[in-house]
C-alpha cells in the first residue's frame, strides 16, 4: 500500500523560498557587517584590546585616536596626506588620459590600431605582481637620471600607478564611447567644430558616467594598495597611510591594537564617504558600458 505524502500549496511554497532568502541574505550582511563593527568597536575601546567581555566598550572613547594622531614616533596624518595627494594626482592624470586615449581609439582610424588594443589586452592578462621586481629595478635605475620620479619619490610612484591602471581603464572607455553614434560627432564637424571641441564639449558630458565610474575605481585601487607603495617607498615621512599601517603592526607597539584600529577606521573614511554619493554612477556606468559595449 502506497502512503502519498500531501503536497505543499504553490503559496506555502513561496512563503519558505522568501523565508530562506531573507534568511541567507541576513546571514550574509551581518558577516559582511560584523567585522567592521568589531574594529569601530576596538577603536573606541580604552583597553586597547581586540578582545573584550562585551561587543561594544564599557568605557567607549576617542583615547586612541587622539594617541593615534598625537603619536611621537609614527605621523599617521603626514601618512594620510601623503595617500590624498598620491591618490589625487593619479586620479587626475588616468581620468585625463583614459578620456583622451579612449576617444582617439574609438573615433580615429590609424595603422597599428587593433595591434594597439590587442596589446593592452594581452598586457592585462597578467598580474600585476608579477611586475614588481621590475618596477623596483626601473625606479632604482630611472633615479640616477631623474632622481624626483625615480625611487622613494612620490612622482614616481603616481608614475607607476599611472601607467598601471591605463590599459583596461581605456578599453572600458572606448567600449563605452563606441555606444555614441557617430552622426553625433559629424554634426558638430559640419557645423564647424573641432575634433577637441566635439570631445570637450559633446562626447565629455555624454560619458559622465563612466568618467565617474573610472575615477572611483580607480581612488579606491590606488588609496587602497600596499604593494607597490611598500617597495618603491622606504622613507618614513614618504609612506601612504596602508604602509604606515602596517609598519605600526610590525613595530613594538603590535600590541596597541586601539591605535592600528583607530588607524584603521580613520583611513577607510575617504573611502565610504566618497563612494556612498558616488554609487548610483559607478553601478550606472558598469552596467550601461558592459551593455552597450
Amino acid at each position: 500500500m502506497t502512503v502519498h505524502q500531501p503536497r505543499l500549496s504553490r503559496k506555502t511554497r513561496r512563503t519558505i523560498s522568501q523565508t530562506l532568502k531573507y534568511i541567507l541574505a541576513f546571514g550574509l550582511i551581518l558577516f559582511a557587517v560584523f567585522p567592521a563593527f568589531w574594529v569601530i568597536s576596538a577603536s573606541l575601546n580604552p583597553a586597547k584590546s581586540l578582545t573584550g567581555g562585551s561587543l561594544w566598550p564599557q568605557n567607549a572613547g576617542l583615547t586612541n585616536y587622539n594617541d593615534l594622531l598625537n603619536h611621537e614616533f609614527f605621523p599617521y596624518t603626514t601618512w594620510l596626506l601623503n595617500s590624498f595627494k598620491i591618490t589625487t594626482i593619479s586620479v587626475t592624470l588616468i581620468v585625463f588620459i583614459t578620456c583622451v586615449t579612449g576617444y582617439a581609439l574609438s573615433r580615429f582610424r590609424f595603422n597599428g590600431r587593433r595591434h594597439l588594443m590587442i596589446g593592452i589586452l594581452i598586457l592585462n592578462v597578467f598580474p600585476a605582481i608579477l611586475a614588481i621586481v621590475a618596477l623596483f629595478a626601473t625606479m632604482q635605475q630611472l633615479g640616477v637620471y631623474f632622481p624626483f620620479i625615480g625611487f622613494n619619490t612620490h612622482a614616481g610612484l603616481i608614475f607607476v600607478y599611472v601607467a598601471g591602471v591605463m590599459g583596461i581603464n581605456v578599453l572600458l572607455m572606448k567600449a563605452y564611447i563606441d555606444s555614441i553614434p557617430m552622426e553625433v560627432d559629424e554634426s558638430a564637424l559640419v557645423d564647424g567644430g573641432t575634433h577637441w571641441q566635439v570631445f570637450w564639449h559633446i562626447i565629455l558630458p555624454m560619458i559622465r558616467p563612466m568618467i565617474i565610474t573610472v575615477a572611483v575605481l580607480s581612488f579606491f585601487g590606488i588609496y587602497g594598495d600596499f604593494i607597490i607603495a611598500r617597495v618603491l617607498l622606504q622613507s618614513t615621512d614618504q609612506l601612504t597611510v596602508m604602509v604606515g599601517l602596517m609598519l605600526f603592526q610590525t613595530s613594538r607597539f603590535d600590541q596597541d591594537w586601539g591605535i592600528i584600529t583607530a588607524g584603521a577606521v580613520m583611513a577607510a573614511l575617504p573611502i565610504v564617504l566618497l563612494y556612498i554619493p558616488l554609487q548610483g554612477y559607478v553601478i550606472s556606468g558598469l552596467t550601461t558600458g558592459s551593455v552597450k559595449g
